[in-house]
């Protein structure tokens, strides 16, 4: 299957799958270590109510003994011990809700801290194409709202759902055995409350997801605006960025008043259903009571289950918002639990052994989709310690290339063997711990540069990380920062410069210390000087070593084994540097023609356009040289592969 919009096409089809037991299921995994917990959490709940439940009988009784008249001090007495046993429910009340805290913190906050660990072990094994395809600041917003949407959940369940269902069943059954009409009145109006707040709130379910979606939306937007603040300021985007900000703003307004106000017509209903309960408990209680068939104490007893039920009831439409609200929420995380991953371990899949470093490419193609491919039948064979650079236009394939060796990517059809082995058939780690990489623009953690540089080692004694920042040059910035390699380098490295975060790159890769390395123009962001002592430093790296070297400056590949010329998906020659020039038809020799001015005033002035891309192959017919304004000797234009 084509890999090009592959998680678009699964999260649609997830999406439109997802139901409120896929959110519940993905709950349970968070709970379940914690279950005991739930349950003496629940218990403590029910029993807090039921004796909750029961204060309000000796209310009744109270008032019963009270109009009964008699006997004061024997009255008085009766009393007494009315309002003692009253005290002591209240004391089991307490002791019991009391009891439920403590459960309740224990079992909710572990809880919430191994459902964002769940979540984010999942997410964080997606693909290359995934993150490419989602804004960070959404992601980071869905994992945070999976757990709030828990806690929210679990809170309303709990302390609000699993109450109001003891005290229904327990207010009818109490109230049955005075007047089995009132208890049904009670019954009725109850059943009419809730279906009322379930179907209007199901019904409102999408506008809540509508809120749920555009909330991300806004995040996203901000998210990517400032991380590309730098380029807004450049390009003098304040004012147009603004507007899009607005635009999403605006429409999170619509549609949070959409939702605020069909909330205040389900309030609306919920007052006029209040209402008409109390007439009619005290409408049909009147009349019972003017038969004789209930006492003064049950007008008391109702009317404090009435007002609790009504309270508890009326909270009912805040629980049913909040719960779908939760739901909404949770959704979206679930959404990308319940995606599979794109690229995945076998089940049989084995550790790869790299003993030689011989890589093979047998019959590759990869299309990011079915109207473009990116690489076609590809067969490539590197030898064990071979130095190979990837030469051609950009956009002819080479960073897909080396993607593909380390799986980022799936291809179409063909496979990839490293010593023998098929690198599908291997786990990711053992293959990724294989293959050491330098990349083109080095993105780095916000953590210290000695952190960063023992990525590549997380075991690291100081003493290696101090020798390989120095076999990288890192040491020629490192003395000049506050805190020299304990400095913290800034979110993505903002604090070092493109050629030092370059350097602290090949010092990981150093220490990384495996037998493939892959360079993606490694020294593109370095100056000429630095550029020669970093050089050094790669080629001790490269000893011994198979090497694949993305490569823009032609100059810095002059010395490989191999060099293989890239165009349009395809292999189109491939050989040393100096039998590549002799031929006179080949396309190094062309792209080689167009820089081999600009090395040559390199020396004088590093500013000739080193960083001008060529992106297509018809710019080779575009003249060769340009006559400077003087007049004076032409100035060969440089191109970047």
């Amino acid at each position: 299957m084509k890999i090009y919009r592959y998680w678009e096409k699964q999260k649609i089809n997830i999406s439109n799958g997802v139901k409120l037991k896929d959110v519940l299921r993905a709950f349970w995994h968070g709970i379940k270590p914690q279950k005991w917990g739930l349950f003496f959490l629940a218990l403590s709940i029910i029993l807090a109510n039921i004796a909750g439940i029961i204060s309000p009988i000796f209310y009744k009784q109270f008032f019963d003994i009270i109009s009964a008249g008699g006997d004061k001090t024997a009255i008085a007495n009766q009393l007494l011990i009315i309002i003692i046993q009253i005290a002591f429910l209240n004391l089991l009340v307490w002791l019991f809700y009391r009891s439920a805290t403590i459960f309740n913190n224990t079992y909710q906050t572990a809880t919430i801290a191994r459902l964002k660990q769940q979540a984010y072990d999942y997410l964080i094994e997606h693909s290359y194409s995934f993150f490419s395809n989602n804004f960070t600041g959404s992601l980071v917003q869905r994992v945070n709202r999976f757990a709030r949407a828990f806690e929210t959940l679990s809170d309303r369940l709990i302390w609000d759902v699993l109450p109001l269902l003891v005290r229904i069943v327990s207010v009818i059954v109490i109230v049955y055995f005075i007047n089995k009409w009132i208890a049904l009145i009670i019954f009725v109006w109850i059943i009419i409350f809730l279906m009322f707040n379930i179907l209007f709130s199901r019904w409102k379910l999408k506008y809540d997801i509508s809120v749920a979606e555009i909330d991300s939306k806004t995040t996203g937007y901000l998210a990517d605006t400032i991380t590309n603040q730098n380029t807004i300021q450049l390009f003098s985007g304040q004012k147009f960025e603004s507007k899009g900000y607005k635009s999403v703003t605006n429409e999170q307004a619509k549609m949070t008043k959409t939702s605020w106000n069909l909330d205040a017509i389900m309030e609306a209903g919920q007052a006029f259903l209040g209402f008409a309960i109390q007439f009619l408990l005290f409408y049909f209680a009147i009349k019972y009571w003017g038969q004789g068939l209930i006492t003064i104490g049950v007008f008391v007893l109702l009317q404090v289950y009435i007002i609790g039920l009504i309270d508890q009831l009326w909270g009912f439409t805040r629980v049913v918002r909040n719960a779908y609200q939760a739901y909404a929420d949770a959704k979206e995380m679930t959404e990308i639990l319940l995606l599979p991953h794109e690229i995945k371990n076998k089940p049989e899949a084995k550790e790869l052994l790299v003993d030689k470093g011989k890589i093979e490419f047998k019959d590759l193609t990869f299309s990011f989709n079915q109207t473009r491919k990116v690489l076609e039948d590809i067969n490539l064979i590197i030898q064990p310690g071979e130095k190979v650079a990837l030469v051609g236009p950009s956009g002819a394939g080479k960073t897909t290339f080396v993607k593909l060796l380390l799986r980022l990517y799936s291809p179409a059809s063909g496979k990839i063997l490293i010593d023998g082995q098929d690198i599908s058939g291997v786990t990711q780690k053992s293959l990724r711990d294989g293959v050491s990489m330098v990349p083109q623009d080095p993105i780095l953690f916000h953590r210290t540069l000695a952190e960063n540089i023992a990525y590549g080692k997380r075991d690291a004694e100081k003493q290696e990380i101090e020798k390989v920042a120095k076999l990288a040059h890192c040491d020629e910035f490192v003395k000049d920062l506050p805190y020299g390699l304990e400095t913290y380098v800034g979110e993505r490295g903002i604090k070092l410069s493109g050629g030092e975060r370059q350097r602290v790159a090949i010092a990981r890769a150093i220490l990384k210390n495996a037998p493939i390395l892959i360079l993606d123009e490694a020294t593109s962001s370095l100056d000429s000087n630095s550029e020669m002592l970093i050089q050094d430093a790669l080629n001790t790296l490269m000893q011994g070593r198979t090497t694949i070297v993305i490569a823009h400056r032609l100059s810095t590949i002059q010395k490989m084994d191999r060099i293989i010329v890239i165009d349009q998906g395809k292999i189109i020659e491939q050989g040393s540097h100096q039998k590549l020039l002799e031929n006179e038809n080949s396309l190094y020799k062309k792209l080689w023609e167009l820089q081999a001015g600009g090395f040559l005033e390199d020396e004088e002035d590093e500013d000739n356009g080193e960083n001008e891309d060529l992106n297509s192959i018809e710019d080779l017919s575009a003249p060769k040289q340009e006559k400077e304004k003087e007049g004076g000797a032409p100035k060969a234009k440089m191109a970047n592969f």
